[in-house]
């Protein structure tokens, strides 16, 4: 396809800029992304054995609600029958206290109930990990922990010039598409060859990319569109429609067992994983169904929802359920399947893993291309030396992407000595004591000598993955491998990676921002 010279180099800085300003926000984002993928094997990995009982069969539920109902009758406002139980969710009751009325801004407390073996209540705070709800949360605001409210609009901002960077970048590969659609040209050339695994990695991932894009967009304003949708229909509508009074509780709740018998026979394919019950406005008491259906894509992360008659069983909502769900509601839950990666199994999980990690690959290329095509440029105009803004360029294209590789993984490591001590803002701390010392590092060492320091210590801190497994096995037995065998697999590549950077360093153009050589020889080379 022909192009006009002119506006093949007007789309290509497009991309460039908008690339630099989103890259290294997008490769935080895709690396916990692609983590998020396996987040209940890693809740199961880090949540310490339980000091509770073991749970109670789903026949006796109702005798431990009725124990937790008269010592905690708060949590008759809304409390969770597990179906499902495990390290990553060691009890068969729970309940939220906290975060509503003057309280709202402070985060909920969870508490766990069990029967002892004398049929004692227990109940205890100490509950799963929150290192996987940690890197979800990091994913979903680009690394940015500040507010919710604050940082989503944040990222929202930056799914737009993600959005921008695919369209310009698609357009400036269409000259060379054919020609190129398959190069991967290994050689002296390092910057062809980074540019030809960018085209490659961006071209062939292109649909997943769009649907990354769009739906964090729509999720970053969601609140925004909602508001806008119900202020258009509000006056849209001719007049008021009262709601109905809703209906007063009559009667017991169905207990867990008779939920689960009525789902079997309704719901075929469809398993609970647990049971929310609650109460609604004016007391009315609602049942909310989590579980997963394989057949359909799912409207959360991990479960869809399923709505029924608290006294009956009856389905009463099936807007969130695949197969009963109207053509909007199927839509709806299309656009957030595609976006979790909640439909297929596990292979679509491990499609969508490695897809992430080639997501964070990509913007790293593509910073590592903006640089060295910034060198070509400043030496063509007769610059002496790198300018200040390409040198602090380089050191975050070291720092950021390894300071949250390292961070990431030390905080997961974390996880098995803390035990029940962990809390998110433990976690949080780890994390960015990491990621901000890297960055900082790598703006004081320069990105060579940065890349060249850092990287053996970001291998280190994945292999602290499985030696954290190791030394807490007697105490915290290894149940989930698969997070060690990663974590070893990511520090080995890393490894490799280091001596590729060894190599570079010593080899490459002495005034280049990756070269290593002596500093008499950078001077030879750059002083006229």
């Amino acid at each position: 396809m022909k192009l006009r010279t002119d506006v093949v180099k007007m789309y290509k800085d497009i991309h460039g800029w908008v690339g630099i300003i989103s890259g290294l926000a997008l490769f935080i984002a895709f690396f916990a992304g692609a983590i998020t993928m396996f987040e209940e094997p890693l809740q199961r990995w880090a949540s310490p054995p339980s000091e509770l009982a073991q749970p109670v069969s789903l026949e006796r539920t109702p005798q431990l609600v009725q124990a937790v109902l008269a010592a905690h009758p708060e949590a008759a406002k809304g409390y969770t029958v597990h179906l499902e139980t495990g390290p990553e969710q060691p009890a068969r009751v729970s309940w939220e206290v906290g975060g509503r009325g003057s309280d709202e801004h402070a985060p909920p407390k969870t508490f766990y109930a069990a029967l002892a073996p004398d049929r004692s209540l227990q109940v205890v705070e100490e509950g799963p990990s929150p290192v996987a709800q940690f890197v979800d949360v990091l994913h979903q605001q680009v690394g940015l922990m500040l507010d919710h409210e604050i940082a989503m609009p944040i990222m929202g901002a930056v799914a737009l010039l993600y959005a921008i960077a695919l369209v310009s970048g698609v357009i400036v590969l269409l000259p060379s598409l054919v020609k190129d659609l398959f190069a991967l040209r290994l050689g002296k050339n390092v910057k062809r060859m980074w540019l030809d695994v960018h085209n490659v990695l961006g071209l062939f991932s292109l649909p997943f990319h769009v649907v990354m894009a769009l739906t964090a967009v729509v999720f970053a304003f969601h609140d925004q569109f909602y508001d806008a949708q119900g202020a258009t229909f509000a006056r849209a509508a001719s007049r008021p429609v009262a709601a109905a009074p809703p209906s007063p509780s009559i009667g017991p709740v169905i207990e867990p067992a008779a939920v689960v018998d009525k789902l079997a026979s309704e719901l075929p394919g469809f398993t609970p994983s647990a049971l929310a019950y609650g109460k609604g406005p004016g007391g009315t008491a609602t049942l909310r169904v989590m579980g997963s259906d394989p057949r359909y894509g799912l409207r959360g992360p991990t479960y869809t929802l399923a709505m029924l008659d608290p006294h009956t069983g009856e389905l009463t909502g099936t807007d969130y359920l695949g197969g009963r769900q109207d053509g909007w509601g199927a839509a709806i839950t299309s656009f957030f399947a595609l976006h979790f990666g909640s439909f297929g199994g596990t292979g679509v999980r491990w499609a969508y893993f490695l897809l992430g990690l080639s997501g964070a690959f990509l913007f790293y290329t593509g910073n590592l291309l903006w640089v060295e095509s910034r060198r070509k440029r400043e030496r063509k105009a007769g610059a002496v030396q790198q300018s200040r803004s390409t040198r602090i360029l380089g050191a975050l294209t070291v720092g950021v992407p390894l300071g949250c590789v390292a961070g990431v993984a030390l905080t997961i490591a974390a996880a098995k000595p803390l035990g029940f001590a962990a809390t998110p803002l433990m976690h949080s701390l780890i994390y960015h004591a990491t990621f901000f010392s890297f960055v900082a590092w790598a703006l004081f060492r320069g990105s060579a000598r940065g890349a060249a320091e850092l990287l053996p210590i970001a291998a280190a801190a994945n292999l602290a993955i499985p030696i954290s497994t190791i030394m807490s096995a007697l105490a915290h037995p290894p149940r989930v491998v698969l997070v060690d065998i990663i974590a070893a697999a990511a520090a080995l590549s890393l490894i490799l990676v280091w001596r590729s950077t060894l190599s570079r360093g010593r080899c490459g153009p002495a005034d280049s921002v990756w070269s290593t050589g002596s500093e008499a020889a950078a001077k030879e080379r750059t002083v006229p």
